[in-house]
């Protein structure tokens, strides 16, 4: 069986004890496995990136392209849901392989109707998506490397991938929906504007079911990205993300 995707490190556990535990052999989706900051191999030019296939894909796709990969700039992706629509400004020059992969996830289509299948809003305040499983094990066939570094933070509003260990990247990414004090391992590739970040915390405040051993559990109702577009690509260079209060408002 895949390792389950996860996001909070075993020092986060320790941090927050008693909050969020961090049980790493739960055949549910849940923290406990450290991830890793780190970079592409030093290898790779500018405009190459390199993902590992799997063939173990949640839904039907092509690799992303490894070449002529736009490194500078930034793209936008909506995300449609009932309650409105959540647009992440990514950041090509900082994480050019991660916003490759989302884009062209994006573009083909296999985020379209699924479902986010983990909230945790004790100790951690995230919403998890991409997998089209629904199950948190899911894929999209291939894996790519850690990109950002010591610098990344995760205040509200934040987007950023999970993973199940170092260079484990995939489809899988969760919402800051509050500033959380995770360690700088879980690639930061976007950010919401405030108006989306209105839409997030609304979402997630009809609640989750408790599920999940470590508190966590499905939201509830069910959270569905209807439709992932890519809507705007652009060669200035992003502006400083959203703040917000701890609250998350």
């Amino acid at each position: 069986m895949r390792k389950l995707m996860v996001l909070l490190a075993a020092a986060v556990a320790v941090v927050l004890a008693g909050c969020v535990s961090a049980p790493v052999t739960s055949p549910r989706p849940s923290p406990g496995v450290t991830g890793s900051s780190g970079s592409p191999s030093p290898s790779l030019a500018a405009g190459e990136c390199d993902y590992i296939a799997d063939d173990n894909a949640a839904k039907p796709v092509e690799l992303p392209p490894m070449t002529g990969v736009p490194h500078t700039g930034t793209a936008e992706v909506t995300l449609d849901t009932e309650a409105g629509s959540l647009v992440i400004t990514l950041d090509r020059e900082a994480v050019p392989c991660t916003v490759n992969s989302f884009v062209s996830l994006t573009e083909q289509g296999f985020y379209d109707q699924t479902e986010c299948h983990r909230m945790a809003d004790t100790g951690i305040f995230i919403l998890q998506c991409g997998d089209p499983t629904g199950t948190g094990t899911g894929g999209p066939g291939y894996s790519f490397a850690d990109e950002g570094g010591p610098d990344m933070s995760y205040p509200a509003g934040t987007v950023a991938m999970a993973n199940s260990g170092p260079d484990t990247n995939g489809s899988q990414f969760f919402f800051l929906v509050r500033d959380t004090p995770f360690p700088p391992d879980y690639t930061v590739f976007g950010h919401l504007d405030e108006e989306s970040l209105a839409v997030l915390v609304a979402l997630v405040q009809r609640g989750h079911d408790g599920s999940y051993d470590d508190g966590s559990g499905r939201p509830n109702p069910p959270i569905v990205i209807d439709k992932a577009t890519l809507t705007q690509e652009s060669d200035e260079t992003p502006s400083s993300s959203p703040t917000a209060d701890s609250s998350g408002r």
